[in-house]
This record gives C-alpha cells, sequence and structure tokens, in this order.
C-alpha cells in the first residue's frame, strides 16, 4: 500500500480499493475522515491498525452484542490456571477483547505484528478452524518464549461463529512487558 504519515494519520490513495472488497464487519469507508471516496488521498481516523487487509482498532470490543446470534463464547486461561470466560462477538479480536476484560494479555505494538506479547495457546480443536498464519506472524512467534504447535497471536485471531467456545491459554511469560507489574487495560 502506498501512503505517507502525517500528523499521526495515514494518508493513502489505494487503500480505499481494500477496504470496498472487505465483508461489512471489516468494511471502515464509514470511519472515513473526510468521506471524499473518489479523492486520490483519504485521511484516516488516528488510531487504527492494518493487516492483511483487515482494519483493527479496539473499538468495537468495547461493545457488547447487539443479539444473541452476534455471540461468540471464549475462555481466557491465564499463566496460573484460572478460566475467565468472557462473551464476545463475531468480528472482536481477541487481545483487544481480552484488555476489555482485564486479561494479562500485553499487546504492546497495538496488533500491527511487530510483537509476540500477545501469544496464546489455542485448543487443538480450534486451531484447525483458523486460518493459516500469514509468514508475518509466523516471524513473530518465532521469538516468542515458550512457543508451542498450537501457538498463535492473538492479535490475529478474530471471532467468528465457527469459534464459539474457543478456549486460549496464555504462556507462563512473554517478553517486551515495558514496566514489570504492567497490567494493560482497554483502549
Amino acid at each position: 500500500m502506498r501512503g505517507i504519515f502525517q500528523d499521526g494519520c495515514l494518508l493513502a490513495a489505494d487503500f480505499v480499493q481494500t477496504m470496498l472488497s472487505l465483508p461489512n464487519e471489516f468494511n471502515i469507508i464509514s470511519q472515513l475522515v473526510g468521506k471524499t471516496i473518489n479523492s486520490t488521498r483519504i485521511k484516516l481516523a488516528k488510531g487504527f491498525q492494518t493487516y492483511g487487509g483487515a482494519l483493527y482498532s479496539g473499538e468495537s470490543e468495547l461493545k457488547d452484542p447487539k443479539s444473541d446470534a452476534e455471540v461468540v463464547n471464549i475462555t481466557y486461561i491465564d499463566k496460573n490456571g484460572n478460566a475467565t470466560p468472557v462473551r464476545g462477538k463475531i468480528g472482536d479480536n481477541v487481545m483487544y477483547l481480552a484488555h476489555r476484560y482485564g486479561i494479562e494479555i500485553e499487546g504492546a505494538c497495538e496488533a500491527s505484528l511487530a510483537c509476540s506479547t500477545c501469544h496464546v495457546y489455542v485448543k487443538d480443536d480450534y486451531l484447525r478452524k483458523l486460518p493459516e498464519p500469514k509468514e508475518e506472524e509466523d516471524d513473530m512467534l518465532d521469538m516468542a518464549p515458550f512457543l508451542r504447535e498450537n501457538s498463535r497471536l492473538g492479535c490475529q485471531i478474530i471471532l467468528n461463529k465457527d469459534l464459539d467456545g474457543i478456549e486460549v491459554t496464555l504462556p507462563p511469560a512473554t517478553r517486551n512487558f515495558y514496566v514489570d507489574g504492567h497490567v494493560p487495560e482497554a483502549h
């Protein structure tokens, strides 16, 4: 994608074509600032992260499901074995959803695939239901301590109905906690 950063915002001409081709739950044309679709320059709202065409900001995860049809149940298991069941929804990002509920997944790079601090283990039944990891995710997982065959980055897992009941377990430790004892908070 061509583009330049100015004042913390991405300006891009070819970004709109990518966004228009996404499923409705990821179509963020309404999030565009200025809404000048035919312009050669589009200025996006601050705080959004992109990867593989999808857009994640953490804002969606702060909202409750609108109906039972949207609900995707997930259980987070912390490093001490304590289970925290969470009622997520279709389209929620596993890392940002964890932040909302005080689950200790750091996510230092804000889902930009520049770290492995959101490393989780996915229960095997659900691991097969996830898309194969992209090369960038595999590269970051290679840096994660306590790597296993069922390791994935939580920031790259987007909930859908097939994942209802998914269980993710936090590893014993991650790298990059920027302050000892830091507990991540929802943005």
